[in-house]
């Protein structure tokens, strides 16, 4: 039992995506919808997915998206009940997207049950069965979302490396870059890593799995977020603070979306063998997004590009099994 519990310990710890808890029988739409609360106007300059750089307050983010909190009357995180939760709803051209933060095990829970004893390993068990279940895709995720050199010799790509080459790729700066914060990583960097990051797991595996792995980090770093009881100095800090996670949590729910649908676009699977052109075609898929979405220009990724090619050969190694995951 403890190996296996070992194996997802560094992906929980480590992985950069987050949202909401895998599948919830929450419906959802049921209770969150867009209403008064929202600015119209503010909504209207926004389509689809976030950028982060361009808030500069928890309000002015509140006038894009809606943030309601549910079952928060508890004064600490530890007695927060476990029906409490935050919905995020972002209204976008007709499409409403829904995210959902519930309180549950965090990263703090699965270092306990590495550097623990007996009871803190069967602790994580009992409360979290799906990690368990699911713990050979959860690693196959770390090694996609983690540079390792080690493994794949140097130059490894990894989640990261395909944002940071799509803002490269920003080929209309006059339009894409209003403010310095946007070439900053919290600005398109950090949007496209999480739209990117998000959309491949779920391609790759289901929509359940890429919930669940940034669920353990946010619960960890800022559990306040299911509940809005910020310290003032976590409200004003843009870079860390609530405004960036929340635009975190909406563009994965952007991310997932897309992955569900290209997913069905290249009939995608975990035995799915990727080419460089499918992966180009892959990334270009979201840039295109990402150009309707920010009202920017791109230059398309190539299957010649040495990342693409990279990134092609590490997806393959790691679907197939190849690399023995107790490494990782």
């Amino acid at each position: 039992m403890k190996n296996n519990l070992l194996l997802i310990l560094p992906l929980l710890l480590c992985c950069v995506s987050c949202s909401r808890l895998p599948h919830d029988s929450l419906g959802q739409s049921d209770v969150c919808a867009c209403d008064s609360t929202v600015d119209t106007n503010s909504c209207s300059l926004v389509r689809g997915a976030l950028l982060g750089s361009r808030f500069k307050s928890l309000e002015e983010l509140k006038s894009v998206i809606r943030i309601e909190y549910f079952n928060n009357s508890a004064a600490t995180y530890s007695t927060v009940p476990k029906n409490s939760m935050v919905c995020l709803t972002d209204c976008s051209n007709g499409t409403k997207m829904i995210s959902v933060l519930k309180p549950g095990m965090s990263q703090g829970d699965f270092t306990k049950a590495r550097d623990g004893g007996f009871w803190d390993r069967l602790h994580l068990l009992i409360n979290s069965p799906y990690a368990i279940a699911h713990r050979g895709e959860l690693s196959k995720v770390y090694l996609l979302a983690r540079t390792r050199t080690d493994l794949f010799g140097e130059g490894d790509p990894a989640f990261f490396d395909l944002a940071k080459a799509a803002t490269k790729n920003i080929n209309t700066p006059d339009l894409a870059f209003i403010n310095a914060r946007d070439s900053t990583e919290k600005g398109y960097i950090n949007s496209f890593n999480h739209i990117t990051a998000q959309a491949i797991t779920t391609s790759c595996f289901s929509e359940g799995l890429a919930d669940f792995v940034g669920d353990s980090h946010e619960r960890y770093f800022h559990p306040e977020l299911i509940t809005g009881k910020f310290p003032e100095k976590e409200v004003t800090d843009l870079a860390e603070g609530p405004v960036d996670n929340y635009v975190d949590l909406i563009n994965n729910e952007w991310g997932m979306e897309l992955g569900k649908n290209l997913k069905e676009k290249y009939h995608i699977s975990q035995e799915t063998h990727w080419t460089p052109e499918l992966l180009a075609n892959y990334l270009n898929d979201l840039q295109s997004y990402y150009g309707w979405a920010f009202q920017i220009g791109f230059r398309p990724f190539s299957a010649q590009d040495d990342l693409v090619i990279r990134f092609a050969n590490k997806m393959n190694i790691v679907m197939s099994g190849t690399v023995p995951l107790g490494k990782s």
